[in-house]
């Protein structure tokens, strides 16, 4: 009994000293490596098969719409880059940030122009934010992926950990993403589409809108004795427009006739925190608009230049509902925000001022009747997109995607 006590003892210390130097040798660490890659890899699988799944629906689309060398297409999109201006002299850093992104969307349109010669400007744009949607995704599993090889090949465990707890919103990211490619082919309105919705309420929507830039237009309307020069993105197609490259043109032209306005109001959608009703309007001052800095200055240095008051009318939603079809909640919402920019106006103006009210934000689904065009012509570019939003207020939403998503769409 003596014995065997003894070996039970010694064995014991023995695997006590084993534990021990394991431990202190890190194979706690390695084996937690372990597990934490598995589940990168794991993760990486679905966004792999997300971005292949995001390839074919663009492929197939410009298939649809006789396109020439889709491939190719998709390609150079995917391997597209702009090279950010030099930061450290400031000076005009704006203009030229702005010539960027001039350049990178005239470079778009051509290259989708030429490609789809077949298919008219809406669908071209659809397929141009399909492309760039695919783009987004495939950035996303090589940066993943470059992450996880790096941690892997300069054994980093912290690199690795950080990843792993991160994984879960970049997949929820790109889930988000791959949803919207189904929405923005469909040609339905999005959440971000709120602000030109409110536009196209606010001006009636047999008015004729005219065009200012090539991807944005403009009409007037009235409004209790004070006139109102409205802005948007050109719609059905997938269009943001240049707002405050348009609102600043037609500024300026006003001011040149003698015209001043009294009142500038910009509405878009604004991603909400997390506990917050969606489709809360706010107000605010400032301009609204989601945008990395040229579009967004215009707003300010022309009311700046003119001491116009500068207001800002926002719709909240979180980011999936700004990029995804608009839900029941936010197009229940749109007619308060209406009445919102309408309060500010009769407020903060009198009878004869002109107020200029910018929609800001995406116009997929969200047509115009332009200039010198009928209704009927207009809407037969894209029926499906059109109908829901200029012909009523949109108030009703697609059925749901998939079973599961049903109580989601509800909501």
């Amino acid at each position: 009994m003596t014995d065997w006590a003894a070996w039970i003892s010694a064995i014991s210390q023995l695997l006590f000293l084993v534990i021990f130097l394991a431990l202190f040798m890190g194979a706690n660490q390695r084996l937690q490596l372990y597990v934490w890659t598995k589940d990168i890899r794991a993760k990486l699988l679905l966004l792999e098969d997300l971005k292949k799944r995001a390839e074919k629906q663009t492929l197939d689309y410009m298939l649809d719409k006789k396109a020439k060398n889709p491939s190719k297409i998709l390609e150079r999109v995917k391997n597209f880059f702009v090279i950010s201006p030099v930061d450290i002299e400031p000076t005009d850093i704006i203009r030229r940030l702005e010539h960027l992104i001039v350049t990178r969307t005239t470079k778009y349109k051509e290259l989708f122009k030429t490609a789809m010669p077949e298919a008219n400007e809406v669908d071209r744009t659809k397929a141009e934010t399909a492309a760039e949607i695919t783009a987004v995704l495939d950035f996303i599993h090589r940066y993943v992926r470059h992450l996880l090889l790096t941690g892997e090949k300069t054994k980093n465990w912290v690199l690795i950990m950080q990843l792993q707890l991160v994984m879960p919103m970049i997949v929820q990211l790109a889930e988000t993403y791959s949803k919207a490619l189904n929405d923005f082919l469909v040609g339905a309105p999005i959440g971000d589409s709120a602000g030109p919705i409110v536009a196209v309420r606010l001006a009636g929507y047999e008015a004729e809108w005219k065009t200012v830039d090539e991807d944005t237009v403009y009409t007037e309307a009235e409004l209790e004795g004070r006139k109102l020069v409205l802005v948007k993105a050109k719609g059905p197609g997938s269009n943001v427009g240049r707002p405050g490259y348009a609102t600043y043109q037609i500024i300026k032209e006003m001011v040149e006739k003698g015209e001043k306005p009294a009142l500038m109001i910009t509405v878009d959608a604004a991603l909400k925190m997390e506990g917050e009703e969606t489709g809360t309007v706010a107000e605010g001052v400032g301009a609204a608009i989601g945008d990395i800095g040229p579009e967004k200055i215009r707003f300010e240095r022309i009311a700046a230049e003119y001491k116009i008051p500068l207001r800002a009318v926002i719709i909240k939603m979180g980011m999936e509902e700004a990029i995804l079809t608009m839900k029941k909640k936010i197009s229940d919402n749109l007619d308060k925000a209406v009445e919102t920019v309408k309060n500010i106006i009769l407020e903060e103006t009198k009878p004869g001022d002109i107020v200029v009210v910018i929609g800001v934000g995406n116009s997929i689904g969200v047509g115009q009747k332009l200039e010198g065009t009928n209704k009927e012509q207009e809407t037969s570019v894209e029926e499906q997109a059109n109908e829901q939003v200029l012909e009523k207020p949109a108030n009703k939403q697609p059925e749901p995607r998939e079973k599961g998503e049903e109580k989601e769409a509800e909501e």
